[in-house]
């Protein structure tokens, strides 16, 4: 019997290559079955930007200022000069101003922006 084991397996394959090949392939058509349809979508964002800035402004030399109204300011005035009102009793303004070397201004800003969007569309398809 173990003599017969490979006949019967070249004739099972034999057999089964001719199956195969007698039948005839037939596709049937596809055909879908919607006549319409949507898609929809929807896309969501947040984007967070956080700025930090810094400025220090300096100066290196010496600024004197002074102004005013109804006040006898000298040609070429100095810290420490002797101003006088020039009509008594009348209405003055008087404004002096020294800044000397160093730091002039500081700015410091710490910004946080939150941006969110959301998208949305839509696909109509018909047949």
């Amino acid at each position: 019997m173990t003599d017969d084991l490979p006949l019967a397996i070249l004739l099972g394959a034999l057999l089964g290559v001719l199956h195969g090949t007698a039948q005839l392939a037939q596709a049937a058509p596809v055909v879908p079955n919607f006549t319409r349809g949507t898609i929809t979508s929807e896309t969501t964002t947040k984007t967070e930007v956080v700025e930090v800035i810094r400025q220090v402004e300096y100066t290196t030399g010496t600024s004197y200022t002074v102004t005013g109204t109804n006040i006898n300011i000298p040609a070429n005035p100095t810290p420490g000069a002797n101003y006088t009102i020039i009509n008594q009793g009348e209405p003055f303004q008087f404004s002096e101003t020294y800044l000397g070397p160093g730091t002039a201004s500081e700015t410091w800003i710490d910004r946080r922006t939150v941006i969110e969007s959301t998208t949305n569309s839509m696909s109509v398809f018909t047949q």
